[in-house]
């Protein structure tokens, strides 16, 4: 899939029962991120984190849902190891779904292989995905890890930020960039229309090109 193709549908089993993943994701965005296997180190350290940042999904109205090569009823009795790990109370409520794909058919479907990993039996091992899906069911993000390498889900939220951002502001976010920083001025707007789009004015990098291009702006979304 490429960025901006529609994101396909399915039907699968999970942690909460069967789901439609069109109807769970309803108006939010998704992100889907998928492991190589139940009970391994660095999975569990994953799910964790995205436990821990739950309230931060929220905010930002995406809805997280897991995809390892297991059993709906092994990842049910792995999310207490999740918990322990992450310090988080055994009597909370898991936030959310882990799906069932045990016969590999979504990882398959949709590319999550990591062809220089394998289990002991031969089999080749799920790629740590990161697929963010918005609510026209659109590919906005892709991301893929290999399986040696565990996510850093603090760059995936700073990635959806600038998403969620240029979606409705003219704006393009820069290196490094974090939510309070300054934007570029997209190259399709004229100078002439800085003043009406920006009204916290526009400052231009001089280069030795000559060509304004380099456009900064304040972080806009407090307009």
């Amino acid at each position: 899939m490429n960025i901006g193709d529609i994101f396909p549908n399915f039907v699968a089993n999970t942690t909460v029962g069967e789901i439609d993943f069109y109807n769970w994701l309803g108006n939010s965005w998704g992100i889907l991120f998928s492991h190589p296997a139940d009970f391994t180190p660095v999975c569990t350290t994953e799910l964790a984190r995205v436990v821990q940042l739950y309230p931060e999904f929220q905010k930002r109205n995406i809805k997280p849902i897991a995809l390892s090569i297991d059993s709906a009823e092994s990842h049910l009795k792995w999310i207490p190891d999740i918990k322990a790990y992450g310090n988080i109370d055994e009597n909370t409520e898991f936030p959310y779904p882990i799906i069932d794909d045990q016969n590999r058919s979504l990882a398959v479907k949709f590319n999550m292989l990591d062809q220089d990993e394998v289990n002991s039996s031969g089999i080749v091992l799920t790629c740590r995905a990161v697929f963010v899906i918005d609510p026209n069911r659109k590919l906005r993000l892709s991301i893929l890890y290999p399986a040696s390498s565990g996510r850093n889900f603090d760059e995936i939220l700073r990635v959806i930020d600038s998403v969620q951002l240029t979606d409705s502001h003219k704006v393009a976010t820069p290196v490094d960039w974090k939510v309070g920083d300054e934007c570029m001025v997209l190259p399709t707007i004229k100078n002439e229309e800085c003043s009406s789009l920006f009204p916290k004015g526009v400052n231009t990098f001089e280069v030795p090109s000559g060509k304004c291009y380099l456009r900064k702006t304040p972080y806009p979304a407090s307009e």
